[in-house]
C-alpha cells in the first residue's frame, strides 16, 4: 500500500535530495526596498535574428515560463528586454497562461510576443496519435479558452504539443483550425512542438505551408544530430523560424553535478537556423547570466572541453532523447520516456511541480518496477531505468501544496 508523505517525512527523505526550494515558490528576489527591474539595471537592446516568416526579429534568448510562479518575474524578463514569452495550456491546466496574462497586462500589445502549446481534446501525448472524433472546431474552441485565460486580444504563436508524427502534423482538422484562427485574428501564426522525432515532423511542417514556427528539442547532446541539421535547415529554408527547446541538455549531469549550462546554450546558438532559444528562466541571477551570455556567442576552450567532457557518449547525464526504444522492452508496458523527463526536470531544472504536472499524466499506480528483480530495459542513453522510475514515482507521494516550481 502506498502512503502519502507528509511535510516532516518529506523533508526528512528530501525527494531526490532537491534542497528546501522544492517547497517554496522560485520567486524574483530583488533585495531591500528595489524592484526587480531596478536589480537588473538599464539592458540595452539585445541581440536578435529573424523568426522565419513572421517577420519578428525575437532576442537570442527567449523566456518558457512552465516554471514561472510569479508575474513580477515574467515582467522582469520583459523589462530586461525579452519579448517572446511561451506558455502551454497543461502548464498548471491553464493557470500559467492566467499568469503570464497578468504580467503583460497593459504593456503595449506590440511590443511582446505571446505563444502557447494547445493539446487537442483526446490526444495522446504516448502514441502522438490524433483522436478520430477530432474536429477543427473543438481544437479552435481549446484555442480560444487559452485567448481568454490570457486575456489578450491573441494569441501571437499557436503550436500543437507532442508533434512527434507526420500524420499528427497533417492533421486535417488541425490544418483546418489553424487556417481558420488565422482568418479570424485570433492568432498570427502556427506551429509545432515536437519533443522527439522532430526530423519526420519538421520535415511535414515546411511541407503544410500553413505552420510558421517550430519549437523543437535540441542540445549537444542529441543524437542522429546530422539528420536534425538538415531538418531544421529544410524548415528555415521554408520559412520557418525554428526556436530550440530542452537546450540545457538536461539542466545537470546528476543529482549533485552541474552543468556548464552556459556552454550549452551557447553551443544551440552557433547553429544560424536557431531563431531564438526558450529558457526556463526563475531566478533574476540566471536571467542577468544568459542576458550577458547572447552578447558574445563565442566559446572558449574550457567551454568546449566542459561539453566534451559531458557528453552522452561518455557518461548518460539526464537528458533523455525521447527515442522510445525502452518501451517495447517493458513488461509492464511504462511509459519511461515521460519518466525519464519528469526525472529530468525533477533534478536537472529542480522544478518539481513540473515533473508532478507530467508524472500525473504517467499511468503507473503503485511501485511498478518491485517485482521485476533485474530490469530487462536497455536504455540506448545508458540510464538505470528501474532506479531512476522508482526515484521519480515517490513524487507522487509528496502532497501536492509542497510542490512548486
Amino acid at each position: 500500500m502506498r502512503t502519502r508523505i507528509d511535510r516532516r517525512g518529506f523533508l526528512k527523505e528530501g525527494v531526490m535530495g532537491m534542497c528546501g526550494a522544492v517547497l517554496a515558490p522560485k520567486l524574483a528576489k530583488a533585495g531591500p526596498g528595489r524592484t526587480v527591474s531596478e536589480t537588473l539595471g538599464a539592458v540595452p537592446a539585445l541581440p536578435g535574428r529573424l523568426l522565419g516568416r513572421t517577420g519578428i526579429t525575437t532576442p537570442l534568448i527567449s523566456l518558457g515560463t512552465a516554471g514561472a510562479t510569479s508575474a513580477n518575474f515574467i515582467r522582469a524578463g520583459y523589462d530586461a528586454g525579452i519579448k517572446l514569452f511561451f506558455s502551454a495550456t497543461y502548464y498548471g491546466q491553464g493557470n500559467n497562461e492566467r499568469l503570464v496574462g497578468e504580467a503583460l497586462k497593459g504593456l503595449p500589445r506590440d511590443s511582446f510576443v505571446v505563444g502557447t502549446a494547445a493539446t487537442p481534446e483526446g490526444f495522446n501525448p504516448r502514441t502522438g496519435a490524433m483522436p478520430k472524433e477530432l474536429t477543427a472546431a473543438s481544437y479552435m474552441k481549446t484555442a480560444e479558452d487559452s485567448l481568454k485565460r490570457f486575456g489578450l486580444d491573441r494569441v501571437d504563436i499557436l503550436l500543437l504539443p507532442f508533434a512527434g508524427k507526420r500524420e499528427s502534423v497533417l492533421s486535417e482538422p488541425i490544418l483546418e483550425a489553424m487556417t481558420q484562427l488565422k482568418k479570424q485574428g485570433k492568432i498570427q501564426f502556427a506551429g509545432i512542438a515536437t519533443h522527439d522525432t522532430s526530423v519526420e515532423a519538421l520535415r511535414a511542417a515546411a511541407e503544410a505551408k500553413i505552420y510558421d514556427v517550430a519549437q523543437v528539442s535540441y542540445n549537444f547532446k542529441v543524437q542522429d544530430r546530422d539528420r536534425l541539421h538538415d531538418a531544421m535547415a529544410y524548415a528555415a529554408k521554408a520559412g520557418m523560424g525554428v526556436v530550440a527547446m530542452k537546450t540545457a541538455a538536461g539542466g545537470a549531469q546528476d543529482k549533485n553535478r552541474p552543468l556548464n549550462v552556459t556552454a550549452a546554450l551557447k553551443w544551440v546558438l552557433q547553429n544560424p537556423n536557431v531563431a531564438s532559444i526558450v529558457s526556463g528562466m526563475s531566478s533574476v541571477d540566471e536571467l542577468k547570466k544568459n542576458l550577458e551570455m547572447i552578447k558574445d556567442l563565442k566559446m572558449s576552450d574550457q567551454e568546449l572541453k566542459d561539453l566534451d567532457l559531458a557528453d552522452v557518449k561518455k557518461e548518460p547525464g539526464l537528458y533523455c532523447q525521447q527515442c522510445r526504444a525502452c518501451e517495447p522492452q517493458c513488461p509492464k508496458g511504462l511509459d519511461i520516456p515521460t519518466l525519464m523527463r519528469c526525472y529530468m526536470y525533477a533534478y536537472g531544472y529542480r522544478s518539481p511541480g513540473q515533473a508532478r504536472a507530467a508524472l500525473d499524466a504517467v499511468d503507473a499506480a503503485g511501485r511498478p518496477c518491485d517485482g521485476c528483480g533485474v530490469c530487462r530495459v536497455a536504455c540506448a542513453s545508458g540510464f538505470d531505468v528501474k532506479d531512476r522510475v522508482r526515484d521519480i514515482l515517490r513524487l507522487k507521494d509528496v502532497p501536492r501544496e509542497f510542490l512548486k516550481g
